[in-house]
């Protein structure tokens, strides 16, 4: 009892909350990793450590890139086990477990509390246990609905429970951002087929604009919200416009490329459907490796910011991105607060902004330099400089927990597959929670005298 009680006053002390949230990840990664190092789990013999390190990261992590191909190397119970993987990373691990303590009628901490509201919401509300009704209800509700229209699609070509199965793993990876398929060439044998193209992207808005906008929007239709709050207004805005942005890219980009023959039908959804995923669902309904320069420039940029806040995405997140915008238009007509529809994002919010997008940029030119140190050096540089491109493009997408792959990833070797799973991790927890929950979470603001010095 004496150490129980000594082991359970350590812990409260030095679990904050972030760290409580990257601790969960990474047990939860360890615990996938040996579950998919099993025979079992495998469709002959065992994977690889790596590979099972790199699965279970992935799928916890909710990226979809992976070193292996899901459908034929993995067993029947090595797909379920990544499908719980992303579905328990997607909404977080601390969610299902505090379920499981009110199943169990046992109280919630005030971290646990804390950390889920934060998780969830921009603004803490007391009614803590109808947000996690909420959440996973809206959760249920989605992915039934997204299944069942998928079904309706795969029984067509699948036995009844074959098409029930591939329609609820896809389902659930794309609601919760992940991007694994079952099909060896993901999506793409349903580059023409509106109802697979409008369900996966349907459910990948929706499970990447956060909680929070989907519990207000509903209120909003159902009369009970009279106006939306800044935040949901700035995702809505924002998701709308980089979708569409990104789909009128990349159709001019790759109209005599990859999209050269195809239907004006088939264009338009490839090109929807291409502008979607990256923010931050790996599938893909053509060659990534075959698109132009171009249209790669404008699917890093588009996995760079990622989904919203909330979300089961990563990236820096659509509301970092709109803060940015609207501080540099606010400096342009010379205004020092950043102000949108008679509201000021507090300068704390700006700051925290600046130094997500900032870090986050730092790591992936550190991931990316590893990834070129360890790569391949048997060839002359002129014959291997399209690799820069590919380890860039690779980085990215870990960072934005997209899965997008240049056709890269199964190329990776052993040190190469390690730096991913640290970008991976980092890319799902974000580079600020990670670097308090390493170091003090108190702030600390010490000032000293004040000298100038030359910029610009």
């Amino acid at each position: 009892m004496k150490l129980y009680l000594t082991t359970k006053t350590f812990f409260s002390r030095h679990l904050s909350p972030m760290r409580m949230f990257v601790f969960s990840f990474a047990a939860l990664i360890m615990l996938g990793t040996l579950a998919l190092w099993l025979p079992f789990s495998a469709s002959s013999g065992s994977l690889r450590f790596v590979d099972a390190l790199f699965t279970s990261t992935s799928a916890v992590c909710v990226t979809g890139l992976t070193s292996i191909d899901i459908g034929r190397d993995l067993s029947f119970a090595g797909q379920i086990i990544t499908m719980i993987l992303f579905q328990v990373g997607g909404l977080g691990i601390i969610t299902f477990s505090i379920v499981l303590f009110i199943l169990m009628g046992r109280g919630i901490s005030f971290k646990g509390r804390e950390l889920t509201q934060s998780a969830f919401l921009h603004t803490p509300k007391k009614d803590f246990y109808l947000i996690i009704k909420k959440v996973l209800l809206y959760t249920l509700i989605i992915e039934s609905a997204g299944t069942l229209l998928l079904f309706f699609r795969y029984v067509q070509e699948f036995t009844v429970p074959q098409a029930f199965y591939h329609a609820v793993y896809s389902a659930v990876s794309a609601f919760n951002n992940c991007g694994y398929s079952l099909f060896p060439d993901n999506m793409m044998r349903y580059q023409s087929d509106i109802l697979v193209n409008v369900t996966i992207m349907g459910l990948i808005i929706l499970g990447g604009i956060g909680f929070i906008v989907q519990q207000e929007v509903i209120a909003k239709l159902r009369g009970k919200e009279k106006k939306l709050s800044l935040h949901t207004k700035i995702v809505l805005i924002t998701t709308a416009a980089l979708v569409v942005a990104g789909a009128v890219c990349f159709y001019f980009l790759e109209m005599n490329n990859v999209l050269k023959g195809a239907t004006t039908q088939t264009a338009l959804l490839a090109s929807f459907f291409q502008s979607v995923v990256p923010r931050t669902a790996g599938f893909n309904t053509v060659d990534i490796g075959s698109l132009t320069n171009s249209t790669i420039l404008v699917i890093m940029v588009l996995m760079f910011i990622g989904a919203s806040p909330g979300s089961t995405g990563g990236g820096v997140k659509t509301t970092s991105f709109a803060i940015l915008c609207l501080l540099v238009f606010n400096r342009i007509k010379g205004n020092e607060n950043v102000n949108i529809a008679n509201r000021t994002i507090p300068p704390e919010l700006v700051d925290r902004t600046i130094s997500i997008v900032f870090a986050s940029a730092i790591l992936i030119g550190v991931i990316t330099a590893l990834l070129l140190l360890f790569g391949e050096t048997g060839s002359a540089p002129s014959a291997s400089r399209y690799q820069f491109i590919e380890y860039v493009f690779e980085t990215f997408s870990a960072f934005g927990t997209v899965g997008l792959s240049m056709n890269l990833t199964p190329k990776l070797n052993d040190i190469q597959k390690y730096a991913i799973i640290m970008m991976m991790f980092i890319g799902r927890v974000g580079p600020l929670t990670l670097a308090f929950a390493l170091y003090s979470s108190r702030k600390r603001r010490i000032t000293y005298a004040e000298e100038s010095v030359m910029v610009g």
